[in-house]
């Protein structure tokens, strides 16, 4: 009974309303699908979301790792504040984050940066939303990893950087992978840190998800449904591959 009521409960809240929009996204057939996705804004909407998103993921897969192996190996004053704010993009409303940014790095910039109106601007806003994936799904399993393997190499003369390579590394990078993932599907859906910093310029800085909310404006919701669609495949895919890489950890350890 208990799988029937979740099964029940994911299909009302998941299931249907993707079905839905895939079905709206047909409406006009693969001809009217293709020409939708295929748009000059639309396609550079898309091309500018899942670049951005890639050089995203890279960075924050890097960075976010860094910074989980500093926050579980190192030891300093207000280590508890920054583990705190690292959560802070994900309870910070999203449109809050994207004023916050235009604040900092807009035309009044008061650091002397603007990057208001511009590619670099999404990157950011993106950087800031998806850092928490990587830090929050490496940080649990860097804690757990078993150091005297770490202790014993060393004392046979191996260097930090042999041992980073050969013995934590291949632990970390199933996490790692599945953070990136994560971090990934987040900056390709992202809408409000992104909204205000990337002006929402046609052809230039506007991103998937906002390039869909002017479709809805527009009365397209074909067109806005097809850009979607192609989002949620990718996504799906991705999420697909999480997945697998996961399965495959746990048959490996």
């Amino acid at each position: 009974m208990g799988l029937g009521v979740a099964v029940i409960y994911l299909s009302l809240l998941v299931l249907l309303p993707l079905a839905a929009v895939v079905r709206t996204s047909a409406s006009g057939g693969a001809e009217g699908f293709w020409n939708s996705v295929t748009a000059p804004d639309a396609l550079s909407a898309l091309t500018l979301t899942l670049g951005a998103a890639v050089v995203v993921t890279v960075v924050n897969t890097v960075m976010g790792t860094v910074l989980a192996w500093v926050l579980v190996r190192d030891s300093f004053p207000g280590r508890s504040v920054v583990d705190a704010l690292v959560d802070l993009p994900i309870v910070l409303p999203t449109i809050v984050a994207g004023l916050v940014l235009v604040e900092l790095y807009g035309p009044s910039s008061p650091v002397h940066l603007n990057l208001a109106y511009t590619r670099a601007g999404v990157a950011l806003a993106l950087l800031f939303t998806t850092l928490p994936f990587v830090v929050r799904t490496v940080q649990p399993v860097l804690a757990e990893l078993d150091r005297d393997a770490e202790q014993a190499a060393a004392s046979l003369g191996a260097s930090p950087a042999v041992v980073l390579r050969r013995i934590v590394l291949p632990a970390l990078v199933p996490a790692m992978l599945a953070g990136a993932a994560l971090a990934f599907t987040r900056a390709i859906a992202e809408f409000g840190a992104t909204v205000l910093i990337s002006g929402n310029i046609p052809g230039s800085t506007q991103v998937a998800s906002v390039q869909i909310f002017g479709q809805v404006e527009s009365d397209n919701t074909a067109g806005a449904a097809a850009v979607s669609t192609v989002l949620l495949l990718i996504a799906l895919v991705v999420l697909l591959g999480m997945s697998f890489i996961q399965r495959w950890a746990r048959r490996r350890g």
